[in-house]
């Protein structure tokens, strides 16, 4: 089969003005970045606001592993496939970071016939929004470093900085670095880092706010640090705020692009899910909620993660209710989680074990799956399995996946096959997610906002990760204290912690059991709205690999994008 960005580059895609008149937009709500990509201008919300809410749908997936479970695929195909049973379906998915795409991970588009178009420009830098959220970022920091470097008047305390500097690249070496060296002229010396652009607060911000001036009054409550008295110091505080919102009133307007299939696509903002809330914009899934009868988003990494944040946090702050949830699994992940072969780094996969027929295996990894399905239905929705296949599964595999998923509690399990057939693959699935949707739910919240941090932090664990309990090292009790102090003890958590297990140590596979989770520090983005524990070792900037997936990409000699995937 040819590589996606070959499938890519021979699709016909339509201008995307038809494609935003087939959902009943205008040419004035557009903003045109050339033929094919659009942003949408926010008033459309304001015409639009007696229309009734779509069919909300988050795709999500078992803890992931290295070989990917085709959670992004599975979202797109399932987009285009509503379409093509009847149903008016709108995607909503995240912009990728080019970290990844130049990393390990590669590009964010789908695959294979279950793509977003222009798929160059959407893992490259598409209308520039990431950008413009590094630049807003960075700006608040030099704010900060030329405020202490004038004299101080705010009375900051350098030791208390938690604002970094950002760069959208996969950039080890900038983790922790020394600024203001060189003399006076050049600031103050202190310690500082670089975090990834799309772990930034800004980032989350763009994805959790709703209005104009919901993103001004957010910006305006970034915290930086605290005075030497405790008090916090905010991007009001600098006179930041302002300038950081200008830089970002084009990147507030939700993107316009289409699938390989010319189902309308929505993509905007990029959060990490395993440092952030992990979910593309809620703006981009309040429009597609009043433009479509059915819009399918996707949440970062495992059940565990992006989707538990999608419920507890996007949810909340949007006011959406989602109708289902569907869970990506693919047998080949489920039978590594069940011990049946195993990835190193380095070294990659024995094909031979992968590709072997292991039910027993398949079936111990089932408990991943399950887990997850428990997880979701902790919310009161119904959970619909997707079994994205490859070549190499076997039925009694499949059968097994299936019969353990419905005794689990999911509402359905169904194959997909949207990677190597697009919409026509997903039929099924599409089926089975109407289905879904037209049950009763009864959607709640995990835990309530009144609840205290620490019960916050300990109702995640023990639920929804199947921890034991909670041990808290003197960081993170030094900085709980603290929070209650400064008025902030009633934000919701967003947990940050590795997304390759249920648990904090990556190297539990399946469904671990008799662990307890230590939480080394809990840090704020009171601007986006949250709290941030950090369980374990956790990294804000990625780092290359030793071959990183960028030196597959090139020009060819008519100036086309090769190696892009």
């Amino acid at each position: 089969m040819k590589s996606d960005i070959e499938i890519a580059q021979e699709a016909k895609m339509k201008p995307i003005i038809e494609i935003a008149e087939s959902i009943g937009l205008e040419e004035d709500d557009l903003e045109l970045y050339g033929k094919y990509k659009a942003k949408v201008k926010l008033e459309v919300l304001d015409r639009l606001k007696d229309k009734p809410n779509a069919r909300y749908v988050d795709v999500t997936a078992i803890t992931p592993t290295p070989l990917g479970e085709g959670k992004t695929v599975t979202t797109i195909g399932l987009g285009m496939s509503l379409n093509r049973i009847g149903r008016k379906a709108i995607i909503c998915v995240r912009q990728p970071s080019l970290g990844p795409v130049f990393g390990i991970k590669g590009g964010a588009a789908g695959g294979g016939f279950s793509q977003i178009l222009p798929m160059e420009d959407l893992n490259l830098h598409l209308t520039g929004d990431v950008h413009a959220v590094g630049v807003a970022n960075n700006l608040l920091a030099a704010f900060l470093d030329a405020h202490i470097m004038h004299g101080n008047e705010l009375n900051i305390d350098p030791f208390t900085i938690t604002l970094n500097r950002v760069v959208d690249v996969n950039d080890r070496v900038l983790r922790n670095i020394i600024i203001g060296l060189g003399g006076k002229a050049n600031g103050v010396p202190r310690e500082s880092g670089y975090d990834i652009t799309v772990a930034s607060e800004v980032m989350a911000i763009l994805a959790l706010t709703t209005s104009l001036k919901d993103l001004r009054q957010k910006l305006s409550r970034m915290v930086v640090g605290t005075t030497y008295d405790g008090k916090p110091v905010t991007a009001e505080d600098l006179k930041c705020a302002g300038a950081m919102a200008v830089l970002l009133k084009d990147a507030i307007k939700p993107n316009l692009l289409q699938t390989i299939e010319h189902t309308p696509c929505f993509v905007h903002a990029g959060p990490f899910a395993n440092i952030a809330h992990g979910n593309s914009s809620i703006l981009a899934d309040m429009m597609a909620c009043k433009l479509g009868d059915y819009v399918v988003t996707e949440s970062g990494f495992g059940a565990d993660l992006g989707a538990e944040k999608f419920m507890d946090i996007k949810c909340r702050y949007s006011g959406l209710k989602p109708s289902a949830v569907v869970i990506v699994a693919s047998v080949r992940a489920l039978k590594m989680h069940g011990g049946g072969f195993e990835f190193i780094p380095g070294k990659g996969v024995d094909k031979v074990k992968m590709e072997a027929k292991n039910v027993e295996a398949v079936k111990k990894g089932c408990e991943n799956l399950n887990k997850m399905i428990e997880n979701m239905k902790y919310f009161g929705i119904p959970v619909v399995v997707s079994i994205n296949t490859f070549n190499a599964d076997y039925t009694e595999e499949i059968e097994v996946i299936k019969e353990m998923a419905v005794a689990a509690g999911a509402d359905d399990c169904v194959i997909s096959e949207v990677w190597a057939k697009g919409s026509a693959g997903g039929e099924e699935l599409a089926n089975a997610v109407v289905r879904a949707c037209d049950k009763p739910s009864d959607f709640k919240f995990l835990y309530p906002l009144e609840a205290t941090i620490k019960e916050k932090i300990e109702t995640i664990a023990t639920k929804i990760y199947g921890a034991d309990g909670v041990d808290y090292l003197p960081k993170a009790e030094e900085k709980i204290a603290l929070y209650i102090k400064q008025g902030f003890d009633k934000l919701p958590v967003c947990m940050a912690k590795t997304h390759l297990s249920l648990s904090h140590d990556p190297n539990l596979k399946g469904r671990p059991r008799g662990f307890r989770i230590p939480i080394r520090d809990v840090k704020a983005s009171i601007g986006a709205g949250f709290l941030y524990p950090l369980l374990g070792e956790m990294r804000t900037m990625p780092g290359l690999p030793k071959v990183p997936a960028g030196t597959k990409v090139d020009l060819d000699e008519n100036g086309n994008i090769v190696g892009l995937f």
